[in-house]
Order: structure tokens, then sequence, then C-alpha cells
């Protein structure tokens, strides 16, 4: 009767412990959002948009300046170089944390016989794993 018991016994936490919840393994962490990424997805997708007598105009203003923006580069995910034209028609740069980047974008009419304008989008160029 013991060799009985003792096998119930062993079939009892064998069976409880495959039941039983595992320890939970810690969480990966989660990835933060690409904001970079993200704010090429609103622009590309309000450009894709446009009726072909309409430009999207991208707007940053700072410290009392304000610039046009025609280009928009991500050297990497956290910073962002914006590019184009202040009110006195000067090339102008801004260099930015992408976090702090406020835009602002209206989705304007041409002149008739004008040619719209598009932002232009630039990811850095993947490195040849080659090399």
């Amino acid at each position: 009767m013991a060799f009985v018991d003792l096998t119930k016994q062993l079939a009892k936490e064998a069976f409880l412990s495959v039941t039983q919840d595992a320890p939970a393994a810690a969480p990966a962490p989660a990835q933060a959002d690409n904001v970079g990424a993200i704010i090429f997805g609103q622009i590309h997708g309000l450009q894709k948009a446009l009726k072909d007598d309409e430009e999207l105009v991208v707007w940053f203003a700072n410290a009392g300046e304000k610039l046009r923006v025609m280009e928009i580069f991500l050297p990497s995910p956290k910073v962002a170089v914006l590019s184009g034209h202040d009110a006195q028609h000067n090339l102008t740069r801004v260099i930015s944390p992408v976090e702090a980047l406020q835009l602002v974008a209206k989705v304007m009419k041409v002149q008739p016989g004008a040619k719209p304008s598009r932002v232009g989008l630039v990811m850095p160029k993947a490195k040849d794993s080659n090399g």
C-alpha cells in the first residue's frame, strides 16, 4: 500500500506542477516609440492625400524665427534637421531633438500654373554590413 500511496503522491505533485502558472518572466522592456518615424508617417500620409492643385505647407516656429520646412532629415532616431526658408527667403536649418519638434502643417491650394512643392523626407542610408 505504501508504494501505491507514494505513486499517487508523486502523480499528484507532477500534475500540480504542470497545471500551476509558471513564474512570470520579467516583461521585455517596451520599445520606445520612434517619434521621428511617426512624424514622417504623418507628413507622408498628408502629402499622399493631396490633390494635384494642393501642397502641404509645413512650418516650424521658435524664438522669433519662422521656417517653411522643405526637407526633414533624420540623421538618427533622436535628432531632426529641418531645412527650408525663412521670411527673407534665406536658406535656414534647424537642428533639434525630435522630441522637441512642434510643426504646423496646412493643406493649401497652389497658384494656377504653379507646381506644388512637397516636403522631402530623408532617412539616413543603411550602413553596408559587408564593410
